[in-house]
């Protein structure tokens, strides 16, 4: 798939000023649909969210889908940060949250195929795959760190505050999903 066509899918790329930095993200995603077999826009629009939480709670594959909750993680982090900035006047460097919220979930074209998990997933499990995704295309290690600190499967915890938000709004992004198929989510 090419960089256009990753970028018409997730248009807050364009929200990166970093050309390079843009570019490297726009590539990982680029380059997990290659790894993937994902060849086409739709078929990556077409991707289920998170299959073994879809099929616990009874979501149709075709329910919940993985750009869209990638795109309200990325919008989710952008609006955490913009009220700590405004309150706080905290620093918060937002080519790196951006980048960081669209790359956080890349290793899931791998992990699965259709509602199926795949030996990555089963070997190595979520989000390992995305280190190896953002490496190969030249990011930085702060987006790897991203990557790894989002999800509580890893030991990682967020080591600077841009990392933080994308675990938030991943979480509460997460918690909209289930929300709506169960009526508290201390059943999910």
């Amino acid at each position: 798939m090419d960089h256009e066509t990753v970028r018409e899918v997730f248009p807050e790329a364009d929200e990166i000023g970093d050309p390079a930095l843009r570019e490297g993200v726009l590539a990982a995603w680029a380059g997990a649909c290659e790894d993937a077999g994902v060849e086409t826009a739709e078929s990556l629009r077409a991707l289920p969210w998170l299959p073994p939480v879809q099929r616990a709670l009874g979501v149709p594959a075709d329910a919940e889908r993985l750009v869209p909750h990638v795109r309200d993680v990325t919008a989710g982090a952008v609006s955490l940060a913009g009220a700590l900035v405004a309150r706080r006047e905290t620093a918060v460097d937002t080519d790196l949250l951006v980048a960081g919220a669209l790359v956080h979930d890349v290793s899931k074209l791998v992990e699965f195929d259709g509602m199926d998990a795949t030996r990555t997933y089963d070997l190595l499990g979520h989000p390992y795959w995305g280190v190896h995704v953002v490496a190969r295309a030249g990011l930085p290690v702060e987006l790897a760190h991203v990557v790894l600190s989002h999800t509580s499967r890893t030991d990682v915890d967020p080591a600077f505050l841009e990392a933080e938000l994308v675990r938030r709004a991943d979480e509460a992004a997460a918690n909209a999903i289930r929300l709506a198929y169960v009526d508290d989510l201390r059943e999910a």
